[in-house]
Order: structure tokens, then sequence, then C-alpha cells
């Protein structure tokens, strides 16, 4: 059996020790927080394409707005063009493209 701590949503057993709740809140929290994560497959075509298009900064932040649009996120312009230059600063690595896409989300 599992109850609703009052005031925070969170489901824990009822028989659990106040750690255990603890635990389970922290575990569950995360979950909620974690981004969704590109896969490999369409970092890695977004790389490419990038790398291969010869865009402009300005332009290649209208090709991420468009690749996360496209997906369902929306974007500023302003926050597409820092990534650009971070990532452009990184040498393009797929880790680094992952992590600014993640950032750069937001749910519409």
């Amino acid at each position: 059996m599992r109850n609703v701590l009052q005031g925070t949503g969170v489901m824990v057993p009822a028989t659990c020790s106040r750690q255990e709740r603890l635990k389970d809140m922290n575990s569950q929290a995360k979950q909620k927080a974690v981004v969704e994560k590109f896969s490999d497959v369409e970092l890695e075509s977004l790389r490419y394409d990038l790398l291969q298009s010869g865009l402009d900064n300005w332009q290649a932040a209208e090709f991420l707005s468009m690749f996360l649009v496209s997906r369902g996120y929306g974007v500023s312009r302003q926050s597409a063009q820092e990534a650009v230059e971070r990532v452009e600063g990184q040498r393009c690595s797929i880790a680094c493209l992952g992590d600014e896409l993640e950032k750069l989300a937001m749910m519409m």
C-alpha cells in the first residue's frame, strides 16, 4: 500500500521509515527532473548536417531551433545563438551538442 505524503504529491509505502520515505522522495524527484535525451542517431545526424552545411552562427541557430520545434519544443533565438557559440567552442562534440539541446529545449 502506498500513501501520498501530505502536500508533496509523492507516493511512498505506508510502512516506510522516515529515512526510507526521504530516499523514495529524492528518487521520484530525480525522475521528474530528468530531461529528455536525444538519441545518438539524431545527434549524429544533426552534427553532420551542421558541419557539412557551411552555415554561419545565425543560420546554425535557426537550424537548431527548427530541429527542436520539429520535436515539439520551443526555443528562444538568443538562447539558440548562445548554444551554437558554446557548441562551436567545444568543436561540436556529440556530448556537447546533446547537453546544449537538453538545456535549450523548452516544453510547449
